[in-house]
């Protein structure tokens, strides 16, 4: 969570709002947004929002433009998982339409997003006028936003607009979801009162005898499981709960499993680390000191297909503690109105200590093991994984894109916490490289190493560009096997899962003239080592390596879904 402190204003006293400030609609917008987190806002100019563009120069807060839309949500999509909360400002209509998309996906992965669209001005929408960029009237776009937000508003009257903007912000900041702001032209630069405290929004509250009733009954479930273990689940990492898990994790003395979609919420070195769960498709050893757990504590953990190998999961619900979206399920008892930092911090001070040996892995985490090139030989997806594994370090955030990439992910020893970002509820293809500029922008003393495969890249290949501009010395892997792997394997593959091929390792020359980008294009294992070597010693340049694989070849993970898809079409 964001902690909030306002300035010192002196000529604000006693609640009242003084108007000596000169502050303009658009100027309110952009002090709401520092107080809550935001020092980057991401975007593409137009007609409809130019005047807001203006304050935003005259602001602290750095203007990012990217190539187009639906890479500035991508990117304020990650900047929001690294920071907190995110931005981005669009024009109305081809702008707002094509940022849906990276809005939908922050609104399925509970990600605090910040849309702020321009619009034309009231005039035009009173009297109806067919200005450009319009659809059909002057509120679908808003209407659209409404059913994928937690809050949405159009900024009609600035003597309103500063109690608007204040109920959509603390909307998006308690309850972890995208918001939509939009904002007439004309409106931009009308005179309205200077910010007061922040109200933000009112936090949702626990019911407290439900709570005392619910840690009492776990309480107990603890006390006469032998092998307990908690299942950290990915509202862990978006509520910024780790830490609190991790109390409970090293109070109670109990082992933790995580999910893909919650990897690296809790440090992998802990010696309580299980590993990853992803029912059939675990390894068997984590598969089963999960699904033999005579209490099972899952905390804030989603039943998704990609989480739960398709759901070949085989769990006992009359032995799982089911906590999530403020509700918890024991057995047939069901708690409502309880938030899981409430249960976490409650069950924490209530839990009696085990002993570490009668409770912990069953296994501990395979150490990472050091790249040994072989000469000559021919590059494999295995090994170009083990080579990546070796060169990740704690000062460096993987992103792994949709397909073979989050695939082999569970597999990489990402050692600290919050290291790690997949969007693989959503799993919208393109997402990662530019996540990786808003990573990079929340993050500077981080570094984004993006896995991405070819199909992937091509949405958004682009936004390259911007990281070169930007001086961001990310490293991308593009796994390069000739067209989209996950669909041919899901499926017979056909002519559509084929793409154009591109000479992706010349494209940082292409893209921009920063003599730190750099490319390379490796189909052995000595060239990748050499290419790897030199992204782990040039720590300041962009480095795009091509990594080139023979058609077909992809992780043990992305086989296990194809042939697990596969066989649940044909029951159908």
């Amino acid at each position: 969570s964001t902690n909030m402190v306002l300035p010192h204003r002196p000529n604000i006293t006693r609640g009242t709002i003084s108007m000596n400030e000169n502050y303009t609609v658009s100027r309110y917008i952009l002090s709401r947004l520092q107080e809550i987190g935001v020092k980057h806002l991401f975007g593409v100019p137009g007609d409809y929002v130019l005047d807001f563009l203006d304050a935003v120069v005259d602001s602290p807060i750095e203007w990012v433009g990217t190539c187009n839309e639906l890479n500035a949500g991508y990117a304020a999509d990650g900047y929001a998982r690294m920071n907190g909360v995110g931005a981005a400002v669009v024009t109305y209509g081809v702008g707002g339409l094509s940022i849906l998309n990276a809005a939908a996906g922050a609104f399925a992965e509970h990600v605090p997003l910040v849309i702020i669209s321009g619009a034309p001005p009231a005039g035009r929408r009173e009297s109806g006028a067919l200005v450009h960029h319009l659809v059909s009237n002057y509120y679908l776009q808003l209407e659209i936003y409404r059913k994928i937000t937690a809050d949405a508003a159009i900024l009609t009257n600035p003597n309103t607009a500063p109690d608007e903007i204040d109920r959509v912000l603390g909307n998006c900041v308690s309850r972890k979801l995208p918001v939509y702001l939009e904002v007439p032209a004309d409106i931009t630069h009308a005179p309205c009162r200077a910010p007061g405290i922040f109200p933000g929004a009112t936090p949702p509250v626990s019911d407290e005898d439900s709570l005392t009733e619910c840690v009492s009954e776990i309480v107990e479930m603890l006390d006469n499981a032998d092998h307990p273990l908690m299942l950290a689940g990915v509202e862990l990492l978006r509520f910024g709960l780790g830490a609190d898990a991790l109390r409970l994790v090293e109070t109670a003395e109990i082992p933790f499993a995580t999910m893909l979609s919650s990897k690296s919420v809790l440090p992998e070195l802990h010696p309580q680390f299980a590993g990853i769960y992803q029912g059939g498709w675990s390894r068997q050893v984590v598969r089963g000191q999960v699904e033999s757990s005579d209490c099972l504590l899952s905390l804030g953990a989603w039943i998704t297909d990609l989480d739960t190998g398709l759901f070949s999961m085989n769990l006992d619900h009359r032995r799982m503690v089911f906590a999530e979206r403020g509700e918890v399920r024991i057995g047939n008892h069901y708690y409502h109105q309880i938030q899981l930092k409430d249960l976490i911090r409650t069950l924490t001070l209530a839990a009696r200590p085990r002993s570490f040996l009668s409770s912990h892995p069953a296994e501990a985490l395979h150490p990472r093991k050091p790249f040994v090139a072989e000469p000559s030989q021919a590059l494999t997806a295995s090994r170009l994984y083990e080579c990546l594994d070796d060169l990740l370090d704690d000062g460096m955030v993987l992103l792994s894109e949709p397909g073979d990439a989050f695939c082999a992910a569970p597999e990489f020893h990402i050692e600290e916490a919050e290291n790690f970002i997949v969007q693989n509820y959503y799993s919208s293809i393109g997402y990662c490289t530019p996540a990786a500029l808003g990573v990079a922008m929340a993050r500077p003393e981080k570094r984004p190493v993006v896995l991405t495969g070819d199909g992937a890249f091509q949405m958004t290949a682009q936004e390259v560009s911007t990281l070169i501009r930007r001086r961001c010395p990310a490293v991308i892997v593009l796994i390069n096997n000739d067209g989209y792997l996950v669909e041919r394997l899901l499926h017979e593959d056909g002519p559509y899962n084929d793409i154009q091929m591109w000479q992706y390792s010349r494209l940082p020359g292409v893209l921009g003239d920063w003599s730190g980008a750099i490319g390379f294009r490796v189909s052995t294992e000595e060239e990748l080592a050499e290419a790897m070597s030199v992204a782990a010693r040039e720590k300041d340049r962009f480095v795009l390596i091509e990594a080139c694989l023979p058609k077909g070849d992809c992780s043990d993970g992305l086989r296990r879904l194809g042939e697990s898809f596969r066989r649940s079409q044909d029951k159908k």
